[in-house]
């Protein structure tokens, strides 16, 4: 089997540095490598178990006993590649990378490291049923990286002179049409932007009506509340201010 070379990802220096955004640009032989370089460094051994947990988000990965002559020949054919726990006695590792070959392979991890041209490759290949066909959990993992957008016009018009097709492809999109006897659907895939997280600046300040108080306004606020304050409140009340009597509705009656 002939693996797809990869070639070696410069963000990654030392296998410590692999993490699960990077983890899907690198190669078996980068990381195979990486991880022989640290391997024998002290307290290694307590970052290996979240390594390989990371590691296994793109790549399938396996123990097994080099002693085993079957287990040998299974993992050391060129399909994988292997390296050494720091514990002898823990084996050896096996890693090969994950490939998303169906629809139903695709994770909320992996499609975000897939183009819009491979989406519809797969999409394709589900039995040619088109959008409509797929699993409603597949649409949500698909739709959380693809803008996706479809149409479905007569074969005839599809690729009408300023129609639909036309417009979105020079918007950026890539586009599957899937004949449905005398119509086209045409199925239409971008990636969409990242996002960026708002960060909340816990130093603002708010006023009763939810406005932006400002440091001139904040300043004013503080030097008001360095004066004798208990008496600011009770001073804001006449003294003859109305006390309802005990009578009154809301209160008890003593007989």
């Amino acid at each position: 089997m002939n693996k797809e070379k990869k070639e070696m990802d410069p963000t990654i220096e030392s296998i410590l540095d692999l993490n699960s955004n990077n983890v899907w640009n690198a190669s078996e032989e980068q990381i195979a490598a990486l991880w022989e370089q640290e391997c024998e460094e002290e307290g290694f051994s307590s970052s290996e178990e979240k390594l390989l947990n990371t590691i296994r988000l793109s790549f399938d990965v396996v123990h097994y006993n080099p002693a085993d002559e079957r287990e040998r020949v299974k993992y050391e054919n060129g399909e994988w590649t292997t390296f050494a726990r720091s514990d002898s006695h823990k084996g050896m590792v096996a890693i090969r990378r994950k490939f998303v070959k169906r629809i139903t392979d695709l994770s909320y991890e992996n499609v975000k490291h897939i183009t819009a041209a491979t989406l519809l490759e797969l999409i394709d290949r589900n039995f040619g049923g088109g959008w409509d066909s797929i699993p409603l959990s597949i649409k949500d993992i698909i739709e959380s990286s693809f803008d996706i957008s479809t149409t479905q016009l007569p074969t005839s018009r599809i690729h009408a002179k300023g129609g639909t097709l036309e417009r979105k492809v020079a918007q950026g999109f890539e586009v599957l049409e899937v004949e449905k006897g005398t119509w086209t659907e045409a199925i239409f895939a971008k990636k969409k932007e990242p996002v960026e997280k708002l960060r909340c600046n816990s130093d603002t300040k708010y006023d009763e009506e939810g406005n932006i108080i400002t440091e001139e306004q904040d300043e004013d606020v503080d030097d008001e509340s360095t004066m004798e304050g208990d008496d600011t409140f009770y001073s804001s009340y006449a003294a003859e201010a109305e006390v309802k009597e005990e009578t009154e509705e809301g209160f008890p009656i003593e007989e």
